[in-house]
């Protein structure tokens, strides 16, 4: 059975315009095209509506940064012409992940630092884990970046979810493992949101 996007947000409980970041950032397999319409298959919507809350427990801070993140674009910066990724996709190298996940953010550098790992999630699921953020730098006006940042892992499929652990230390592979899939809900009006690991573990998208 498949469903329209439309459809399957509405089974997640959460905005069309929400879901469909899920769609573009190429997380979710085996979507086809009806005519204008993209549908998805209704077993790929029931796991992810299954799917985990992180265990925020089990990690040592009591408070954590999450880096919340739309599908991947092409960004041009300057006039010399330099393109970047920015955001997120299934479709990118882990090279490439690292490097646009390590900044420009406007945050709280030293609390960023402080909770020792850095969840990337698109609509609410983890989908990379950035440790090694013990160094920042600033632009001075407010955006810091992370430049010893560490991809630990990341997915390329979200509905298995099927995980890629990269981390040359066996810890941080171990929190990538334990966050990676999971439903991390938090809220900013800005790319970077800060959550309890200290509470009851959370529901919904």
């Amino acid at each position: 059975m498949l469903l329209t996007t439309g459809q399957a947000a509405a089974e997640l409980g959460m905005a069309i315009t929400t879901f469909r970041r899920l769609v573009h950032a190429h997380l979710i397999p085996g979507l086809t095209n009806k005519g204008v319409r993209v549908m998805v298959p209704l077993e790929a919507v029931q796991a992810l509506s299954s799917r985990r809350a992180a265990p925020l427990r089990s990690l040592e801070a009591p408070e954590i940064a999450v880096l919340r993140v739309e599908a991947d674009r092409r960004a041009r910066e300057g006039n010399a012409g330099n393109t970047e990724w920015t955001g997120f996709s299934a479709t990118l190298q882990a090279g490439e992940i690292q490097e646009a996940m390590r900044g420009w953010w406007r945050c709280d550098a030293p609390s960023v630092a402080a909770g020792g790992v850095l969840p990337v999630t698109v609509s609410g699921y983890v989908v990379a884990v950035l440790t090694g953020l013990g160094r920042w730098e600033s632009n001075g006006q407010g955006r810091h970046a992370f430049p010893d940042a560490v991809l630990a892992g990341y997915v390329t499929d979200l509905v298995q979810p099927v995980v890629h652990l990269t981390a040359p230390s066996a810890a941080d592979r171990r929190t990538a493992e334990l966050l990676l899939g999971s439903r991390l809900p938090s809220h900013s009006g800005g790319p970077i949101a800060y959550v309890s690991t200290r509470t009851a573990d959370r529901e919904g998208p």
